[in-house]
């Protein structure tokens, strides 16, 4: 790694279904500049013909998603319910189970070029784990990694007292990675209870906000993440107020 310039973009508060066409939009761009230098040699390649990495940050309204793998015995809640609370619904082709995404948690949409990086999947999810063990340790909370299951974790040894905190599920094409993780920071946790969560019986979810007692600024809470992101994958965000370009 060679401190890759990345797009940063807060998309603020964003439907579901409008941020996942956005970062298909964008995976889409770079698959085809891809496609367009496999079939160049080195002196026909133009200037500036490059892969686009971004990372995006957002917050969603209340919206269950499923990962590919997942099933819907996990989905404790009606439609009629789910409807009747004004909670979204959505089959991604993300990896992973169903989770939860509701304001006051951050989620992140790295579409990164990982050939610009390492094609190892099993090590950029470790490295966005990273990311997020390194922001919660500056609240002073302890974040750890559960053998077998992805995102970070509070004391994932302790039998009875594992905590979630931040669930994560990626979709991979040529490289080009979307989809990404959710760190709750002062979230409702209570739309957890019509889940099993990411479908891991018996553990529990939880917050910055319930693991310290209080709120925290919400915004802080994103350029930590900002400034871990560029310390583990040796990159330097470049900051763009123009959403859609």
């Amino acid at each position: 790694m060679d401190n890759t310039k990345v797009i940063c973009k807060d998309l603020g508060i964003i439907d579901y279904q409008t941020a996942w066409d956005y970062q298909e939009e964008l995976l889409q761009q770079n698959i085809n500049i891809k496609s367009q230098l496999r079939n160049l040699t080195g002196e026909n390649i133009p200037g500036g013909l490059s892969t686009t990495s971004y990372f995006l940050l957002c917050e969603h309204p209340a919206v269950y998603t499923l990962g590919k793998s997942g099933s819907m015995h996990n989905m404790l809640i009606s439609k009629e319910e789910r409807d009747e609370k004004g909670i979204q619904f959505f089959n991604t082709n993300r990896g992973g189970d169903i989770t939860f995404h509701g304001l006051q948690q951050i989620v992140g949409y790295p579409i990164i070029d990982l050939e610009k990086y390492y094609t190892d999947i099993g090590r950029y999810l470790r490295n966005l784990e990273e990311v997020i063990i390194l922001t919660i340790a500056e609240y002073g909370i302890k974040g750890e990694r559960s053998k077998g299951e992805t995102g970070v974790w509070i004391d994932a040894g302790i039998t009875g007292r594992e905590r979630k905190i931040c669930a994560m599920g990626v979709r991979c094409s040529r490289w080009i990675t979307m989809h990404g993780f959710a760190l709750n920071v002062n979230t409702d946790l209570s739309y957890f209870d019509k889940i099993i969560p990411c479908g891991i019986q018996n553990k529990q979810v939880t917050s910055i906000a319930k693991e310290l007692g209080s709120t925290v600024n919400f915004e802080e809470a994103k350029e930590k993440i900002k400034r871990n992101f560029e310390i583990v994958f040796q990159s330097e965000l470049l900051y763009s107020d123009n959403l859609y370009k």
